[in-house]
């Protein structure tokens, strides 16, 4: 029987519920039967139904193998509250619906569930903290426009760059970034992954942002032990010690070394039974009742074991820390149960896995609104879960690097050039005016010209530079601007007389050797020793 696999998006318990009902409906056979000396055609029996709502929930890749006979009986009795099926009597509305040979029957239609509606909420965007950003509370409108001012200097600074040199530089930090700067990049980039995970284009029907909270991200990243386990800095909210004795107890079954340990002929079933009650009895699931459409909504990439398991990584960092700490601890005591080869039976008629399944899926996952499957996806998450806590469990380790160097980069120093906007004392701020067009042509015509000759001009009238450094920036102004160049130098006379060039000095005659031309050579003593 085909029952395709159904993706992750919203309301997918909701489809999936549907999708179910109207393969029950078209598909289970109907024949006639005969009850207290009637017949009664289109009917079929509970144990029919029993029979093949189950084979079509255990050959489904939406719930899996782990599905048992009373999941599927469970399941049935919903079908009848709901009146998907009604009595050989037309009653329905109630759960008494037992696995026997009652005759059962399909309403004139089967009601489908409509999916849940939630209020419009406006889009939270989380912006990353940048170098640029003003200070919070700065109003966005009428921002003041700092003007220009295109000197020598500026102009120079911009463009040595092109032929080979480097202006000097300093460094500078950036604004501090803030706890608040920081959680909120964690909190941001963590949903952004989740959503790329799941392949959807927003998380709004999947997930609540604003319950998701960036300190539980951060304290499950960085607070756990050498074994990867969440530390708790508020001990009260810790497990009960005899809930964490009696897990360490069926955890190391049989431990050879923990022989002070009272045993008794059914002492481990004890043991489990304390822990189960303890868990039946907690207020919420440990996946929390707002995370479970997006924990529902990754069941839908378990055919990509791949990302399901990074999408899990990453939906398990919501958690609360204590919840993820008794997750942790759960799981572990879970596994190792099921690959316990010594441990005595537990549960007569159930095989360890089965059990662990069917006690404790309950607790890890559930909608605080009755879903009317929310029993098989529970079974099916923590059957994907202890057969793959241990990668599941850990910090997924792409998103905290890259969170990190995210961070990393907003602390790094920022360069500075000299003569840069925070070098410049500033005027008076200004503001854009509206221009008419043809100020507008006028400006686009001239505009940059004059301001260029006007620059030109400075450079020439310089009385600080020398002369090399002078026709440097000239010959530089020359090749980026040649018409206004040419303009002012329109002939090599006139580029000639701003440097003239100097006399060149006649040599001195050696006068002294003219004194005594005639005198006689006079030998002098040498300088060998």
């Amino acid at each position: 029987m085909e029952h395709p696999i159904m993706g992750p998006g919203p309301y997918r318990a909701t489809k999936l519920w549907n999708e179910t009902v109207e393969l029950f409906r078209a598909r289970i056979p109907l024949r006639k039967h005969r009850c207290h000396l009637k017949s009664y055609e289109h009917y079929f029996t509970v144990a029919e139904a029993v029979d093949w709502l189950h084979e079509l929930l255990s050959c489904s890749q939406n719930f899996g193998p782990e599905v048992t006979r009373k999941q599927t009986v469970q399941l049935l009795k919903k079908f009848l509250k709901n009146h998907v099926i009604e009595d050989i009597k037309g009653k329905w509305g109630q759960e008494d619906f037992e696995d026997n040979g009652h005759l059962y029957r399909f309403p004139p239609s089967s009601p489908l569930k409509p999916y849940p509606k939630r209020p419009p909420n406006p889009k939270e965007v989380i912006k990353f903290p940048e170098w640029d950003d003003p200070p919070r509370g700065t109003s966005q409108e009428n921002i003041p426009v700092r003007p220009t001012v295109l000197n020598s200097e500026m102009w120079f600074k911009c463009h040595s760059i092109a032929i080979g040199e480097v202006p000097a530089c300093r460094l500078v930090s950036r604004r501090q970034l803030t706890e608040a700067n920081e959680e909120e990049i964690w909190k941001s980039m963590t949903l952004s992954y989740l959503q790329k995970s799941l392949g959807l284009d927003s998380l709004e029907e999947v997930l609540d942002v604003k319950l998701v909270n960036s300190k539980f991200i951060i304290h499950n990243v960085y607070s756990v032990s050498k074994q990867g386990v969440v530390i708790l800095d508020d001990k009260s909210k810790e497990l009960p010690h005899w809930v964490l004795s009696a897990m360490k107890s069926l955890a190391n079954w049989p431990n050879c070394s923990d022989l002070k340990q009272p045993m008794y002929l059914g002492f481990e079933k004890d043991v489990f039974k304390t822990i189960a009650d303890y868990y039946g009895h907690l207020k919420e699931a440990l996946l929390t009742f707002h995370l479970f459409d997006a924990f529902v909504s990754v069941l839908g990439l378990l055919q990509k074991e791949e990302m399901a398991i990074e999408a899990f990584q990453i939906c398990y960092l919501l958690l609360p820390p204590e919840n993820r700490r008794q997750l942790q601890l759960l799981m572990r005591m879970m596994a190792r149960v099921c690959l316990n080869q010594e441990m005595p039976p537990l549960c007569d008629g159930f095989g360890a896995r089965t059990l662990m399944v069917q006690t404790f899926s309950r607790s890890i996952l559930c909608s605080k609104d009755e879903v009317d499957l929310d029993e098989l996806l529970a079974a099916r998450l923590v059957t994907f879960l202890m057969d793959n806590y241990q990668e599941i469990l850990k910090v997924p380790l792409a998103l905290q690097t890259s969170i990190e160097e995210r961070v990393a980069h907003l602390r790094r120093v920022q360069i500075k050039y000299p003569g840069a906007d925070m070098d410049i004392t500033l005027p008076a701020p200004s503001f854009c005016r509206q221009i008419s067009p043809e100020e507008f042509e006028y400006q686009r015509a001239y505009g940059s010209q004059e301001l260029l000759a006007a620059l030109l001009e400075e450079v020439i009238t310089d009385a600080k530079l020398s002369n090399k450094e002078k026709k440097k920036k000239l010959k530089q102004f020359q090749k980026s601007y040649p018409e206004v160049y040419q303009e002012r130098f329109p002939t090599p006379e006139s580029e000639a007389l701003l440097f003239p060039e100097k006399p060149k000095p006649k040599p001195q005659l050696l006068m002294w050797a003219l004194k005594n031309p005639f005198q006689p050579f006079h030998r002098t003593r040498s300088f060998r020793m």
